[in-house]
């Protein structure tokens, strides 16, 4: 039994040392700062997958830790969700099953910073559908291409930015589809917002889209000759605009050979695989202007001269007759620009058609979902263009989505259930989707007005509409519309939104006219042939960019709703990738936008944790005597029947129509921590066979549940037998763990509450022999030279106290013969809660001394307590005054030979305490300790007649010195605290 209830506090210091591994058995739940140091403890220990009910947590480690090998899938297939530590395998596995039993479609949201690791979580995912699903010689083929479908998009949609290096700079949804019995059968994708401006521009420190870097570093020499490129990127503008075309932790070579075997496995043909290379060596020979446009036009097929003339001049229509005007080398290079851009896109949306059409399922029966969305987190840089813009949004609406689902879906269960729902405050940022997205006010509306009217639209007209019509929105502010102090942050030709992850400053002034115009409005033949699939049939107005942007957006929104929602939300631990580093700061900020709080505070609105009836009572069922090893009656009376066993209170737990709630966390912990013992101990034969036996061991197992429900309460009937075993169990491992040197400062085990008293006096004393021991091993010669440096402080100490008083204090003679002890008061003397108090400080030396009220003059004993960091004044088990170092003037002694000292404190705030004036029998030893302490030797000032002090800020007082044949202290008549210290004559020797 001993080792049992040993076992089990062993797994409660376990789950001390790791954390909750679930946050909503968290108890202070709405403490954000419980909920870092509870991430904080699992990332130290390399367990980066956390719960918040059934959404998952990730911290991107960036090291490999060996959790995703084929064993690791193995042990989470078919698991109960909440059997096994957290990850993105049981998450994965929950949704299959949960797929397969209800016969419904589900999608899975992957969302976090760029560099949280949203690609690697969705590659995860996918890695262990194609591992956990049936497997046949055609579903393999389909199998393959899912995986491999994902190399190829990574190649032409991912980059590497400041914050990532592979960062996804489009938006992507996976569908995969299953059929009756599991077997993945197809697959579809559909992309989002392809960030085409990097084709043409990358900022400092960030790449191109990997695929160019991979086709000129990893392509064959004969295929190079073909598109007229050389095996060298810094030949090529549009790839080394961010001065680093080469990056350590990519292989683009190695990468290259990945994407040509996808694309034969996706079933590219050899024409088409062609057409797609050629299409990336234009682009690349378009930002050089040096090759000329006959390169470009065989790659594109096109007539050289056409190609010529498009790039550098645009047809103006004047009456009957067309007359082409030469570009300004402004115009021509936006052509190029666009041009490159346009191909780009075009060629995307083209790849994303085709793995569809490989991985499109040929079966028409009725088949299940599962859908991945892999999107873009909210993103801020220095400047933020239209592409921010539209991300950003995106978050808007998906952190929207979220919230809606996530209250819809708890308040359909307390309702279903018939438990009263609490509703919990959240940030609605309807408001700010609004201001986007809102028909004819929002800024797409006033943005499609501003691109399509006649006349000359510029970036500042389009600004100026918006302050126009957007005046007096909270969340909208310009250089114009704000007050003075905002306006020092803001350019002329910036708008700043108050997005629900926080500020974010956007640039009109040379993005907006660029990127949100309609291409079609342009003359030049090539960009209408790029753009015909946009052209306005009959009277229709065209769409702007953001535009079709919104309306594939609110598709998406479409689709998730009609599925059920499971989410895994990634975070950055620090801005360098470093391993094993944590940024409070960066945490936290992401903590707060993700509404990771909000979400927790929603699950926890009512009860801490629900289960079905059948699935609690299969699990804890070994706790009560007539529940195990069969229950013969309905699993809800079952229940009922256990937790009155378990000796439950009312008001821990409710009773559903399918399922029990439990109110708190520790209620919990007690019931599991019981049962880890117990399921081990049911299976041996003394237990199981012996009636009474059994009844014993549940007995004792119920006592130890109360025992731990209620530990931190005065000792009583309910926990005195779990208290007796925890001390019983901190000193058997505090036996086995004691530190070998006294300068071990970190082996001695953190004790439990009820032991921290016992716990202080204990590592004092073992202190106390690992000194004896080490005094005893010291040999004669060693003791000699102890003894030498011994003296040689103390001589220094003395030297000290000469420099300080020699020649101004009467008494200072008699003080020379007087040894200085190390301190005054042993640690014996001094309450156990006030050592617990200033302990970790560090001790440097303790006197006692007689305080006189700053009111009064009353004597009253205390001891004064230096550490490294402050002084203490103490009465027996309370700190009156602390004085920090940084705070403390100076302190005044007068030049006669009594024993004062007046403590000058900084004291700003009325509510604080003045100074202390003190009387010393050590006054010498004591005012030179804290000298020394302080590293301070000015500190000390000795003065004639009186000394002014404060009482509290405003309020002054006085103490007055004076010799006569006899000591005295009193009260005089005008108030002041007279001291008559006895008459010495003064020595002033040399």
């Amino acid at each position: 039994r001993h080792r049992i209830l040993q076992e089990m506090e062993g797994s409660l210091t376990a789950r001390d040392r790791v954390g909750i591994q679930d946050f909503v058995l968290l108890d202070a739940y709405t403490s954000e700062t419980a909920f870092m140091d509870n991430l904080r403890k699992r990332f130290n220990e390399n367990l980066i997958y956390t719960y918040i009910g059934t959404l998952l947590v990730s911290v991107n480690p960036y090291k490999e830790l060996g959790i995703y090998t084929k064993k690791q899938m193995d042990i989470y297939m078919g698991v109960n969700f909440f059997e096994l530590p957290p990850h993105i395998f049981a998450l994965a596995d929950n949704v299959y099953r949960t797929m397969i039993s209800e016969t419904n479609n589900h999608f899975i949201l992957i969302s976090g910073e760029s560099g949280a690791g949203k690609t690697e979580a969705s590659k995860k995912v996918l890695q262990f559908y194609a591992v956990c699903c049936p497997s046949t010689r055609l579903l393999d083929n389909v199998r393959d291409r899912l995986l491999l479908s994902n190399p190829v998009l990574e190649a032409f949609g991912n980059a590497k930015t400041l914050k990532n290096d592979n960062s996804s700079r489009f938006g992507k949804y996976m569908d995969i589809q299953f059929d009756h019995q599991g077997a993945a059968v197809g697959g579809h994708v559909l992309s989002y917002l392809l960030e085409k401006s990097r084709v043409v521009h990358q900022n400092h420190g960030e790449r191109n889209f990997h695929i160019f870097y991979q086709l000129v570093e990893g392509g064959e020499d004969e295929l190079l000759r073909w598109l007229g490129l050389e095996r060298n990127c810094q030949n090529y503008r549009f790839l080394i605009q961010g001065e680093c075309a080469k990056v350590s932790s990519i292989n683009d070579k190695s990468d290259w050979k990945t994407v040509q075997k996808a694309l034969t496995i996706i079933e590219f043909s050899e024409k088409d695989i062609e057409h797609l290379f050629a299409i990336l060596a234009s682009v690349l020979h378009l930002g050089n202007v040096q090759f000329g446009a006959s390169a470009l036009g065989y790659l594109l097929g096109i007539p050289s001269n056409m190609l010529r003339e498009g790039l550098t001049h645009r047809k103006i229509e004047a009456k009957a007759e067309e007359v082409l005007s030469p570009f300004t080398a402004e115009h021509a290079k936006y052509a190029r620009d666009a041009l490159a851009k346009a191909i780009y896109g075009r060629t995307f949306s083209w790849l994303v058609n085709k793995i569809n059409e490989s991985l499109a399922n040929k079966d028409s029966t009725r088949k299940t979902v599962i859908g991945l969305l892999d999107i873009y987190g909210f993103e801020v840089f220095d400047v933020n263009s239209f592409e921010q813009f539209c991300i950003n949004f995106c978050n808007e609406k998906l952190q929207q989505l979220f919230i809606q689902l996530t209250l819809k879906s708890e308040q359909e269960e307390y309702e279903m259930e018939g438990i009263e729902w609490e509703p919990v405050p959240y940030f609605n940022n309807k408001i700010i989707c609004d201001l986007v997205e809102e028909k004819h006010r929002g800024i797409i509306s006033i943005l499609d007005e501003e691109c399509l009217r006649p006349g000359e639209a510029t970036d500042f007209t389009f600004l100026e509409k918006l302050e126009e019509k957007m005046c007096g929105h909270p969340h909208f502010v310009t250089h114009k519309l704000a007050d003075q102090k905002t306006r020092k942050t803001l350019e002329r030709g910036d708008f700043r939104l108050l997005h629900y992850a926080g500020e974010v400053t956007y640039s009109a002034a040379g993005n907006c006219l660029l990127l949100f115009k309609v291409m079609r409005q342009s003359k030049n033949s090539i960009i209408q042939h790029c753009f015909h699939a946009i052209e306005p049939d009959g009277k229709k107005r065209p769409e702007t960019v953001a535009t079709q942007f919104k309306s594939s957006l609110s598709g998406l929104t479409e689709i998730l709703m009609t599925k059920e929602p499971w989410y895994v939300r990634c975070l950055k631990p620090n801005h360098c990738k470093q391993p094993d580093r944590f940024d409070d700061v960066m945490v936290r900020h992401q903590v707060k936008y993700l509404g990771l709080m909000e979400h927790l505070r929603v699950r926890r609105a009512g009860f801490a944790y629900r289960r079905r009836y059948e699935v609690f009572l299969k699990r804890y069922k070994a706790l009560c005597p007539d529940t195990w090893p069969h229950w013969k009656g309905t699993p809800a009376e079952g229940v009922q029947r256990l937790i009155k066993h378990l000796g439950y209170k009312p008001d821990e737990y409710k009773i559903g129509r399918t399922k029990i709630f439990i109110r708190h966390p520790r209620t919990l912990f007690a019931t599991e921590d019981a049962f880890e013992i117990c399921k081990h101990e049911l299976g041996k034969g003394p237990v199981t066979s012996d009636k009474r036996g059994c009844n014993r061991f549940f007995s004792q197992s119920c006592r130890f549940i109360k025992g731990f429900m209620n530990r931190n309460q005065p000792v009583s009937m309910d926990n005195s037998e779990y208290l007796a075993f925890v001390r019983q169990s901190y000193l058997t491992r505090l036996k086995d763990n004691l530190p070998k040197s006294v300068l071990d400062k970190t082996t001695w085990l953190t004790p439990p509450p009820i032991m921290q008293e016992a716990s202080v006096f204990l590592r004092k004393l073992h202190t106390r022999l690992l000194v004896r021991k080490y005094v005893r091993g010291i040999s004669s010669q060693q003791k000699v030279q102890v003894k030498l440096f011994y003296l040689s402080f103390i001589l220094q100490i003395k030297a000290l106290t000469s420099d300080i008083f020699r020649g101004r204090k009467e008494n200072y003679p008699q003080s020379i013969c007087q040894p200085f002890a190390d301190t005054r008061i042993s640690e014996k003397d001094i309450n156990i809660k006030v050592l617990q108090q200033i302990c970790p400080e560090g001790i440097k030396y303790s006197v006692p001394v007689i305080k006189y009220d700053r009111n009064g003059f009353r004597p009253r004993f205390r001891q004064l307590i230096f550490t490294q960091a402050a002084a203490y004044l103490v009465e027996e088990a309370k700190i009156k005054q602390r004085v920090n170092y940084s705070s403390l003037k100076g302190v005044s002694v007068s030049n006669l030979s009594d024993n004062f000292l007046i403590l000058h404190v900084s004291c700003d705030d009325t509510k604080q305490k003045g100074d202390l004036v003190l009387q010393c029998s050590y006054l010498f030893e004591a005012l030179t300790k804290l000298c020394v302490v302080t590293k301070n030797h000015s500190l000390i000032k000795v003065v004639q007649g009186s000394v002014r002090f404060d009482i509290q800020p405003g309020k002054e007082g006085f103490v007055d010195f004076k010799s006569s044949s006899e000591a005295m202290v009193y009260r005089a008549k005008n108030g002041h605290l007279m001291v008559v210290g006895p008459h010495n004559a003064m020595h002033t020797t040399k």
